[in-house]
């Protein structure tokens, strides 16, 4: 019986990808993960080409069964995904890849696809995953996925200016020269302990609210609630007994209590 519930185990596994050195990775645009399955292979990380093209603007994508072959179209870009010929056409220039056809999803390259139409893709080591900052957009989409969810474990709850407080108090610490220079890295901090308990809960991980989205988007465009404070705490749930005998306290917004 185990042996069997094994064998249907793997079986599964194999209809999800393609080959046994896959492995499914986390793929997120602007910001926002793509819900359909990603993964890496041969050291090349493919996503589905609906579901990047959707993420990155406005396309219409369709299979042309005559050509065997996934179309895209969006303003000035026509895409073509062959998995026979094994290549992507942008525009009618041919690029050798391999594409991949699984459980009726086409899967493409990511750098090469999002690279072709004007995307920046970037590995994220606290992500363990890719991250695809769209053309023209206002951020880094690393910035706005780790701010966003920052805002969402510390001030979830909170209203709009409570939580732009929050991602206010991350870039204050960004910009101010005694932190980790970037924002994942301020988050994940671990010097002298870890910073934020988010990290050490895992509750950093979980999806971000839409007003959590709009507050870290907010923030990174300027907006400030927190001043230069670089430092908040709960009262309801901690003590803050270093902070109020070694730092200056500012203001208090929502349930949080800030210092720089």
């Amino acid at each position: 019986m185990k042996r069997k519930l094994l064998c249907g185990l793997l079986a599964a596994a194999a209809l999800c990808f393609p080959v046994q050195a896959a492995r499914p990775v986390t793929v997120q645009v602007d910001g926002l993960t793509l819900e359909a399955n990603a993964y890496t292979k041969n050291g090349v990380t493919f996503a589905p080409l609906r579901d990047l093209l959707k993420a990155l603007g406005d396309w219409e994508v369709w299979w042309d069964a005559q050509t065997n072959t996934a179309q895209a179209v969006s303003g000035e870009f026509h895409l073509a995904a062959d998995p026979d010929g094994g290549a992507l056409f942008v525009n009618g220039q041919r690029h050798p890849c391999t594409v991949d056809v699984v459980e009726g999803r086409t899967y493409v390259p990511l750098r090469l696809t999002a690279e072709a139409v004007g995307a920046d893709v970037a590995w994220d080591p606290w992500l363990d995953g890719a991250a695809v900052t769209s053309a023209g957009a206002d951020h880094d989409a690393a910035e706005v996925y780790w701010l966003a969810r920052i805002i969402h474990a510390e001030s979830g709850g909170e209203a709009l200016e409570g939580q732009i407080a929050v991602g206010n108090v991350i870039l204050n610490r960004v910009e101010s020269g005694e932190f980790p220079d970037s924002i994942p890295a301020v988050i994940f901090d671990s010097e002298g302990g870890i910073q934020f308990e988010p990290v050490s809960n895992g509750s950093i991980y979980q999806d971000p609210t839409e007003q959590c989205l709009e507050a870290a988007r907010r923030a990174l465009k300027g907006e400030n609630t927190a001043g230069e404070a670089l430092y908040f705490y709960a009262p309801a749930l901690s003590q803050g007994d270093w902070l109020n005998e070694s730092r200056t306290y500012r203001q208090t917004i929502g349930c949080h209590r800030f210092y720089s």
